[in-house]
């Protein structure tokens, strides 16, 4: 494996912009700053750039727990919404509790028994999850695993049905081993992420032969010489050597990639002054930033790793499994 010197002082420079202010050409994402605050600093912590005590963490800290929403016990996506009062957002709740944890926040606002009763209220009938609770809202399995990984960072499951929601996984199961957005959907390298890594979120497996049909599909999907696409035949993206590479190495099937051709890939996508594309000559953003270096920490030699089950470094994956629960408060 090549050890692998990224640009930190770039990147850094990238990602602390975004955090103060989006370029025009991602405005749009305006309704979701909590994801891009996870990406952001997700990316100075997989650089070893953040500082936990310093004041400017402290402000990190105090812009996200003013997201928190007491009445519904999740966070909202963004304090500009659409007229009316924000509701809590599943995935936003998600990136949240992350993002607190990279800044090792103690969680001792956090109200544990409505966090629990917003998942549950979040989980419908077929045993998929809605963005927000009591609603007809986007369901797919994005929304399921990060249900998913909230319940094991509480370290709690009695807010939801989780052989119902494995049932609705094993039904967006493809022919072709990976897994779509909802059941009789086109396999995608990101929704397989996220239902394998629920299911191993919830102490469950695959069978040996489901194992080995995913594997040898998101094998397929490293295109020859360079990174990963998202589906068949399409062109390679930054963001899927994260998905697939890291569910290939929940199923055991790391040494199996072309580490090489996919951090030249990255290499390739990287911009100049900080930030990494999706592409080779397109502009960079927070998320294809992110995802990309934390398959880097996978796939090439390091000092950081991460832990793929979350999509966390591993020390801030540990302090979210450590004060998170109820029981070690």
């Amino acid at each position: 494996m090549a050890r692998w010197t990224p640009n930190i002082k770039g990147h850094v420079g990238h990602a602390k912009r975004c955090l103060n202010g989006l370029p025009a050409s991602q405005v749009e994402l305006e309704g979701s700053t909590m994801a891009i605050a996870f990406y952001s600093i997700g990316i100075l912590d997989l650089l070893s750039s953040v500082t936990p005590n310093s004041q400017e963490a402290s402000d990190w800290r105090a812009w996200v727990w003013d997201m928190y929403s007491s009445q519904d016990g999740g966070f909202r996506p963004s304090a500009f919404m659409s007229p009316g009062p924000a509701r809590a957002h599943i995935i936003m709740t998600y990136t949240a509790l992350l993002t607190l944890a990279i800044l090792r926040d103690p969680f001792d606002a956090l109200d544990r028994p409505a966090l629990l009763a917003f998942v549950r209220r979040c989980q419908r009938e077929d045993g998929s999850f809605s963005t927000t609770a009591d609603s007809e809202s986007e369901d797919d399995l994005r929304t399921l695993y990060c249900a998913f990984a909230i319940c094991h960072m509480l370290n709690d499951w009695s807010g939801v049905d989780v052989q119902r929601a494995l049932a609705f996984i094993a039904r967006c199961r493809t022919y072709q081993g990976g897994y779509g957005q909802a059941p009789h959907s086109e396999a995608h390298g990101g929704l397989t992420y996220v239902a394998i890594a629920s299911v191993y979120l919830a102490g469950s497996t695959l069978s040996e032969e489901e194992s080995r049909e995913s594997v040898r599909w998101l094998l397929g999907n490293q295109c020859p010489s360079s990174g990963f696409c998202g589906r068949t035949s399409k062109p390679p993206d930054a963001c899927y050597c994260f998905w697939c590479g890291a569910a290939l190495k929940i199923l055991g099937a790391a040494p199996l990639v072309d580490a090489p051709a996919l951090q030249s890939f990255i290499q390739a996508c990287e911009f100049r002054y900080g930030g990494i594309a999706k592409a080779p000559g397109e502009m960079p953003d927070p998320y294809h930033t992110y995802l990309a270096l934390a398959a880097l920490t996978m796939y090439a030699e390091g000092d950081v790793d991460l832990d793929p089950l979350l999509n966390a470094r591993t020390e801030t994956a540990e302090w979210a499994r450590k004060q998170i629960p109820a029981n070690n408060k």
